[in-house]
């Protein structure tokens, strides 16, 4: 796992968006040039700064949407072509991480050894929505429920990146560590069938029948399912086959994981089907099968994954945080608040009833469960199906959750992982700190 940021790796991606930023028409030419002179000099300064800036209570999602909604602010780039860049990268973003981040899981070592995030899966993620509905069934009363529970399960996947300084913090123990890791890294595609069905439902409240909608929901996840195996058990198959016979190498295997997960994206268009589940379900298919034989699947996660999850936070601050802020009032405050103080440290303190973790360790649980890229990326993909007026009121909700948590989970994270972790030295020998087993070492090509 990375500490801190590659500077020249930082400098690249940045210096390429803010040429494609920078390039517009004629007419707007000249606003794209200062834009882009001031994202390569903040990418500079942000390189030569960047361990000193990590090492304190900022992150760098804290960092680029920052500096996004402060140009925003001084307008000198044009919203309209920040906003269809956001587009093309949140989609290319959620579909590549959903892919690698579910051909890391290891199904055998997480039912064996790691069911603290099983546990926070299969029972914290429900109740956190079921908890988060009755909370907004009771803020916003006039509200119909699927757009209650549909907020609630927006508000539900995590973002591991919002709390680096924990999880990459050696002195917290590695159990609770890839705990936090493995949980953010799979309940963003848990997830998204219960969005995408609440947003369907949500649609049908003002056109056909919920029947209707219902059932293109289930299409959708349906057949997205069946595209996503399809392709993933394909892809695998292909892969090995080639391993052992030497005609393809590491850098090739790259390439093909990246083309994969745009593969099974693009056939679940074709076959009606929803491409991000997809993605989802072949990254699960594809990882049960190749089991840590294709370095890259690890290495971009942890590299060039995060700085296209960092131009995509970048891009939020710039096209959707000023909106986003000016809609917020006391009664969306309100919802966040109890969504990062309540509803889910409770939904994960019951999940892990009967469990050998301690209260504190179901405590610093569900807390570090920030609210990241998968709540925005989620509320933009579901806006434009359930239409007005529901449209902006959840996108409302969810960019501003975004931000809020980033700054408390940002500056609370470094503190309080150092708190933990003394407490946990003392403890001796305990579930916290038992030593979790050898990760399957990825073979070379």
């Amino acid at each position: 796992m990375w500490q801190y940021p590659d500077a020249i790796a930082i400098g690249r991606q940045i210096a390429l968006l803010g040429v494609e930023l920078g390039i517009g028409r004629t007419e707007e030419r000249q606003l794209g040039h200062t834009g882009m002179f001031l994202i390569l000099t903040i990418g500079f300064v942000f390189s030569m700064f960047a361990v000193r800036i990590t090492r304190a209570y900022l992150t760098a999602p804290m960092v680029f949407l920052a500096v996004g909604l402060a140009f925003s602010q001084a307008n000198v780039i044009d919203a309209g072509q920040a906003r269809e860049t956001l587009h093309i990268v949140a989609e290319i973003a959620l579909v590549l991480l959903l892919f690698l981040d579910a051909a890391q899981i290891d199904f055998k070592a997480l039912r064996e050894h790691q069911t603290w995030p099983a546990r926070m899966l299969v029972f914290g993620l429900p109740l956190a929505v079921v908890f988060g509905t009755v909370a907004n069934v009771l803020i916003f009363p006039e509200w119909p429920l699927l757009v209650c529970a549909l907020v609630a399960a927006l508000l539900a996947p995590t973002d591991a990146a919002l709390g680096q300084a924990v999880i990459t913090n050696p002195l917290v123990p590695e159990r609770v560590r890839n705990g936090i890791t493995v949980e953010s890294g799979l309940n963003d595609g848990l997830a998204l069938p219960i969005i995408l069905l609440l947003a369907s439902l949500v649609a049908g409240m003002s056109g056909r029948s919920g029947t209707d909608w219902a059932l293109f929901g289930l299409q959708q996840v349906a057949l997205g399912t069946v595209a996503g195996l399809v392709i993933g058990l394909a892809g695998a198959v292909l892969l090995l086959f080639c391993k052992r016979k030497m005609l393809t190498s590491a850098t090739y295997e790259g390439v093909g994981a990246i083309a994969l997960a745009g593969s099974a994206y693009a056939f679940a268009l074709v076959l009606g089907g929803n491409g991000f589940i997809s993605a989802f379900v072949a990254g699960l298919a594809f990882g049960s099968r190749v089991r840590g034989r294709c370095k890259f699947v690890y290495e971009f996660v942890e590299s060039d994954g995060q700085l296209l999850v960092w131009s995509a936070f970048f891009l939020l601050g710039l096209a959707m945080l000023p909106g986003a802020i000016a809609a917020l009032d006391w009664r969306i405050g309100l919802a966040i608040m109890a969504s990062l103080l309540v509803v889910r440290p409770l939904a994960i303190w019951l999940s892990m009833t009967g469990s050998q973790a301690s209260g504190l360790t179901r405590l610093f649980f569900g807390w570090f469960g920030p609210r990241g890229l998968a709540t925005a990326l989620f509320a933009l993909l579901v806006a434009a199906e359930i239409g007005d007026p529901w449209a902006d009121v959840v996108m409302a909700i969810a960019f501003n959750a975004v931000w809020i948590s980033a700054l408390l989970h940002g500056v609370s994270a470094a503190p309080a992982a150092a708190y933990y972790s003394r407490h946990t030295e003392g403890m001796g020998e305990c579930a916290e700190n038992r030593a979790m087993p050898a990760r399957l070492d990825v073979q070379e090509s």
